[in-house]
């Protein structure tokens, strides 16, 4: 199997030939960890030397001062280097699946010319931390799985069409399980289809540390002006977002921000913690994560649709194997805000809804 990684990269300056600025990035970084240069380049394995000189070169391409010298006070971030700092964080949490899913779909193309049976199992699925979690595992162990990245919705609606064999999607527990499981009925078929239990996870409002705006609830954040960042149409998150919406009575205009959207749960989190916005929704991995505090809401379960017969499909049965294994239910119970009680558990459509 040809391995493929899509990375990001940083520059500043010109396109035929910037500065390259990742090794700058994690300059600081590891001086935001570390409290001073001399430690950030202790713990990169660098020379004092070449850390000053790249922070110099930095210095002088964006007209700014990135770090605060002070005698007997270290070096501390300066305004500009936490903005670079927050910057790359939302830019990674928002452009990493969509790389992961790009790297996939080169690898099945290169074995595809490289003659290979093109037999590879497809997945489709909202991005969660417990689905990355699986995507580790399978990496580790060698086990091939086409991977992409989409909401809820276009999952679903894929696997129906058979333009995969694995949908990721979630679904709330309570009061709105019923309105949500309506926008899936037009592609789960009971008769055609099983779902596979990866996790119960816990969704809720992230806000800044000390939550200093007293927030619990949407209808505080549209009654106070807040600033909210959104997830895309067609996500299991916005399905949720706009039945809590809807039983507060709040049409979609009241809540600022409704329009602004990001891709995942992480990309939402690092928007909230740069104070781009006061609010946003997601689950509790992604709080933590960025250091915010997180108002739990509800939980729901996360499910991986699969055609009946595919439960027999050799090409699949690894992978159902990693789903159903003590090691990956170890991963998933270790994040936050998720239960693993029940991850590898096979359902019919009527199980799991009713």
């Amino acid at each position: 199997m040809t391995s493929v990684r899509v990375s990001l990269q940083w520059q500043f300056g010109p396109d035929d030939g910037g500065f390259v600025a990742d090794p700058l990035l994690a300059l600081l970084e590891a001086v935001q960890d570390g409290g001073g240069i001399a430690q950030a380049a202790r713990a990169l394995g660098w020379s004092y030397r070449h850390a000053w000189g790249l922070l110099r070169q930095g210095e002088a391409l964006l007209g700014q001062p990135l770090l605060q010298r002070g005698r007997g006070r270290g070096s501390r971030l300066t305004d500009m280097a936490r903005r670079l700092i927050w910057a790359q964080a939302r830019s990674n949490a928002r452009l990493q699946p969509l790389l992961e899913s790009l790297a996939s779909e080169i690898e099945a193309d290169l074995g595809r010319n490289g003659h290979r049976a093109p037999s590879m199992p497809r997945l489709q699925a909202s991005h969660g931390f417990a689905v990355a979690a699986l995507r580790e595992l399978l990496l580790a162990r060698r086990i091939e799985l086409q991977w992409r990245y989409r909401s809820s919705l276009e999952a679903v609606a894929a696997l129906a069409q058979g333009d995969c064999d694995l949908a990721g999607f979630h679904v709330p527990m309570g009061e709105f399980q019923a309105a949500a499981v309506q926008r899936y009925r037009p592609w789960l078929q009971p008769q055609r289809h099983r779902l596979v239990q990866l996790a119960v996870r816990t969704q809720g409002l992230f806000v800044a540390r000390g939550n200093p705006h007293r927030i619990g609830s949407l209808a505080d954040v549209a009654r106070r002006g807040l600033r909210f960042v959104n997830r895309p149409e067609g996500s299991g998150t916005r399905v949720l977002i706009d039945l809590l919406l809807q039983r507060e009575g709040i049409a979609p205009a009241q809540l600022s921000g409704h329009g602004d959207a990001e891709l995942t749960h992480a990309a939402v989190a690092a928007y909230v913690a740069s104070g781009m916005a006061d609010v946003g929704l997601g689950v509790e991995t992604a709080a933590r994560r960025f250091g915010l505090d997180f108002i739990a809401l509800l939980k729901e379960r996360y499910f991986f649709a699969i055609p009946v017969q595919a439960l027999e499909d050799a090409r699949l049965r690894p992978v159902l194997e990693v789903l159903g294994s003590a090691g990956y239910r170890r991963r998933v119970a270790a994040l936050p805000g998720y239960d693993a009680a029940e991850t590898g558990r096979v359902l019919t459509v009527e199980e799991a809804f009713g």
